[in-house]
């Protein structure tokens, strides 16, 4: 009798853990260049046994193996803002963060105190040389060509390191819309970045808000099954014990 109990908790466990995620996913509909995820499910086989023999059926139970990532490209917004710049297709900047190597698509970058050229935590902006972007203090007007070259009324200063990966999904979370991975950055043949504009994320409110719903209607299902199954075991131990009085 417990195994239904089992199979249902480890159900509303799922659904719970997937409403984490479509929350998490709400939270970032405004987050500059944030990828939507969703939850990946498999079936968990337990082998039984029976008093008949050794081997009984199996209780099939449900277990989340990990996170899929929506690595498609959110819709560009128009800013006007000279340092704003958006990555049209494939790759990600490459950030020197106090952790290391980091990446990501948010390209709403500023100037610091010293003309080096940060996101919006303050982090490097790296060029293809691995070295910070730095321009002069008489630079006023910055250009930035499709393939990532920077120039300036100077000349050319710098031009944009642009990264890809083997698998995207291996990228993991480092926060500030950052990942970080072991995996070896490989340069994007043809880049395309646009200046002037920034990816928005690529979560779908109101995709997410029928998620929400739906994960709502089957958690209260399963919890409707479980009031039932309690009620039947209820119901027999009394049935049992008025017979055993009897």
């Amino acid at each position: 009798m417990q195994n239904t109990s089992y199979i249902a908790l480890s159900r509303q466990a799922a659904l719970w853990r997937q409403l984490e995620v479509v929350a998490n996913n709400m939270a970032n509909a405004n987050t500059p260049s944030f990828k939507g995820e969703q939850m990946m499910f498999r079936e968990y086989l337990v082998p039984t046994r029976s008093s008949e023999r050794a081997v009984g059926g199996k209780l099939s139970f449900v277990q989340d193996v990990g996170v899929m990532r929506d690595t498609r490209e959110g819709p560009l917004t128009k800013t006007d803002n000279a340092l704003d710049f958006a990555i049209h297709g494939e790759g990600y900047f490459a950030i020197e963060t106090e952790s290391g190597m980091r990446y990501g698509r948010n390209g709403h970058f500023r100037l610091d105190q010293t003309g080096m050229l940060v996101n919006t935590q303050g982090f490097a902006v790296m060029d293809e040389r691995d070295q910070p972007i730095v321009f002069a203090p008489n630079e006023t007007r910055v250009e930035v060509a499709t393939d990532g070259t920077v120039s300036t009324e100077n000349g050319r200063v710098a031009k944009l390191k642009l990264v890809k990966f083997a698998n995207d999904q291996e990228l993991r979370n480092a926060g500030d819309s950052l990942f970080e991975t072991t995996q070896d950055a490989e340069a994007v043949t043809n880049p395309s970045i646009v200046q002037g504009m920034v990816e928005e994320s690529n979560v779908q409110p109101v995709v997410e808000m029928t998620k929400m719903t739906q994960i709502l209607r089957d958690y209260q299902g399963v919890q409707k099954m479980l009031d039932a199954e309690h009620d039947r075991q209820m119901k027999a131990i009394q049935i049992l014990s008025n017979a055993k009085s009897a």
